[in-house]
């Protein structure tokens, strides 16, 4: 069977992409090359009827796959990169989903030859809800570009940028952004419980509320200010909250500010 993609570490996103490619017939299982060490991991792989091995040496020496997945921590990036140096002559590319390592450390580790994506995915790509933003290398063509962007949508919305420094806020803003939200709702249904509410009804509300006003402002074609507008009554109860939140730009600025850090914070971890 050929080989035309293979991927190396199988863990929670790595899975996650890979059963929906799977799952959509995007890619037939039989087409998948998995290389996991922890052998539990691995053997999902296997449920999916993916060939898989604990090492890249198990790959076979007449492949040629068509793309590389590099799933694993950024801590580890070029001892597993390394491992498949041999496709670095031009004819894989490699896709990279680990945050905070730039193109340029696959090109010392892979040589001059080998195009390479950069791919800053988020956690709701588990569910097929995910934000990927991708940044590549001048050695990819625009036909694959176009190919691994329409392989990544299984996972959600895809975005490109043409300046990789842009990676940083791009981290920012969606890598981490699930986190602000989930600390929203977390505060949404704090404040739901002081108004009186049972916890869990509060925790409903909190949740449903943001996810039917984010799924309303993805699926309409007015801006969020508009939509904002339409449910703020003059005088209303609305138009008091938003009062305190909107106040001297009060959540914006926070917001700019947590953005910051964490930009801030990429470029640190980048270097």
């Amino acid at each position: 069977m050929t080989i035309r993609l293979v991927l190396a570490g199988c863990g929670n996103m790595g899975y996650a992409m890979l059963s929906g490619w799977v799952g959509s017939g995007k890619l037939a299982a039989s087409e998948v090359f998995v290389v996991e060490p922890n052998a539990e991991l691995r053997q999902r792989a296997e449920a999916l009827g993916c060939r898989a091995a604990a090492e890249a040496g198990a790959i076979p020496a007449d492949a040629v796959p068509q793309l590389v997945v590099i799933a694993v921590k950024p801590q580890v990036i070029r001892e597993v990169t390394g491992a498949y140096a041999r496709f670095g002559d031009g004819h894989t590319t490699f896709l990279s989903i680990a945050a905070g390592t730039p193109v340029a450390t696959f090109e010392e580790v892979l040589g001059e030859r080998a195009p390479i994506i950069r791919c800053m995915p988020n956690t709701p790509a588990a569910i097929g809800k995910g934000m990927m933003v991708l940044y590549a290398n001048p050695l990819v063509s625009q036909e694959t570009s176009q190919a691994v962007a329409d392989l990544l949508s299984v996972s959600g919305e895809v975005a490109t940028i043409s300046d990789e420094s842009l990676m940083d806020a791009v981290t920012a803003v969606s890598g981490s952004g699930p986190a602000y939200i989930f600390h929203f709702i977390e505060a949404l249904t704090a404040a739901a419980r002081h108004a009186g509410l049972p916890e869990d009804t509060a925790k409903l509300l909190a949740s449903q509320t943001v996810y039917g006003a984010a799924c309303l402002a993805a699926e309409s074609s007015e801006e969020p200010g508009t939509l904002r507008e339409r449910v703020t009554s003059p005088n209303g109860t609305t138009a008091a909250a938003l009062g305190v939140l909107m106040g001297e730009d009060r959540l914006t600025r926070l917001l700019t500010e947590a953005v910051e850090a964490a930009r801030l914070r990429a470029i640190e971890l980048g270097k």
